[in-house]
């Protein structure tokens, strides 16, 4: 991996880690449902003039897989994170969006079209959401707010829904920056509908608009690019090695920047996640090395890609 390539991974962890931070800046003078639809309309703008400079254009035959894939990658999670942070601190949130690969391996597990390494796999999804418990700590009074911490996990459980619908619908199907700018084109779409119907009293002010903004064109928009780029050069497994590196980013901005407390509990929370998706991980990395014709059903998969804000 070159000096360049590590500088490229350390500016995408710091731009989707930083999401979480944006968007509790945001929510200091801006609804939920305005963050979704700017964000998503900055984003699509962004990945618009990307495209055009690159001369790519826009899918004309797949609105309708890009409308499913829009609802659960963007509107619905964009949502529920904005919801969900509204009770609960930024670095718990970005820990808990970590989780997004084992929603991945449950509904796989689940609907049967993922069998490989059952028994490694498994323990890293007990162990994963046993450290989602730790961080609830439900024992407690004090603990997170559990309305705020289900939608945070609805979040990381739609992008593990929408990954698996995109990696059928949608991979291959043109150009990756044309493909998500139109998603995101529908993205803004289903975001602005609730819009007319939101009644959530705002008093917009100048963080809140920065902070939006910075969420939509860099957080939303150049991520994509830059994880592209990531993996058109170095490959998926150095892309969903960033994934690791969100959960950290965050926990620090928002202790840092938002003076949020940093418990031990999280803290070893947000460890005995990643060790979970380590696992499953691992598991997938066998799977890959297996010869084909001799593995178990899965064993051709290829590591899991980074997991998306």
């Amino acid at each position: 991996m070159t000096g360049r390539s590590v500088v490229r991974m350390g500016a995408l962890a710091l731009l989707w880690g930083s999401v979480f931070l944006w968007i509790e800046l945001a929510l200091t003078g801006l609804s939920p449902a305005v963050i979704t639809a700017t964000r998503c309309a900055l984003g699509a703008l962004t990945l618009w003039v990307v495209a055009r400079l690159g001369r790519r254009r826009l899918p004309r035959r797949l609105w309708g897989h890009l409308a499913v894939a829009a609802f659960f990658c963007n509107a619905l999670p964009f949502l529920l994170f904005a919801v969900g942070q509204r009770t609960v601190d930024s670095g718990v949130a970005g820990v808990l969006n970590a989780t997004t690969p084992l929603f991945a391996l449950l509904i796989g597990l689940v609907t049967g079209t993922d069998r490989g390494a059952v028994a490694l796999r498994l323990l890293g999804l007990v162990v994963g959401f046993g450290g989602v418990v730790l961080i609830f700590a439900p024992w407690r009074g004090t603990g997170v707010p559990v309305a705020g911490a289900v939608a945070l996990l609805g979040a990381a459980a739609s992008y593990a829904v929408a990954f698996a619908y995109m990696g059928r619908k949608l991979v291959g199907k043109g150009a990756p920056v044309a493909v998500s700018a139109a998603q995101l084109v529908a993205a803004t779409g289903l975001s602005a509908l609730p819009l007319p119907f939101d009644r959530t009293p705002t008093t917009p002010n100048a963080t809140a608009i920065v902070a939006v903004v910075v969420l939509g064109v860099f957080g939303t928009g150049c991520t994509f690019i830059l994880n592209y780029r990531i993996i058109e050069e170095e490959g998926p497994t150095s892309a969903a090695t960033v994934g690791y590196l969100l959960p950290v980013v965050s926990v620090a901005l928002g202790a840092v920047v938002l003076d949020e407390p940093l418990t031990p509990r999280v803290v070893v929370g947000m460890a005995v996640v990643l060790a979970g998706v380590a696992l499953t991980r691992l598991a997938l990395t066998r799977l890959a090395l297996t010869p084909a014709g001799t593995g178990p059903v899965g064993a051709r998969q290829a590591p899991g890609r980074a997991t998306r804000p």
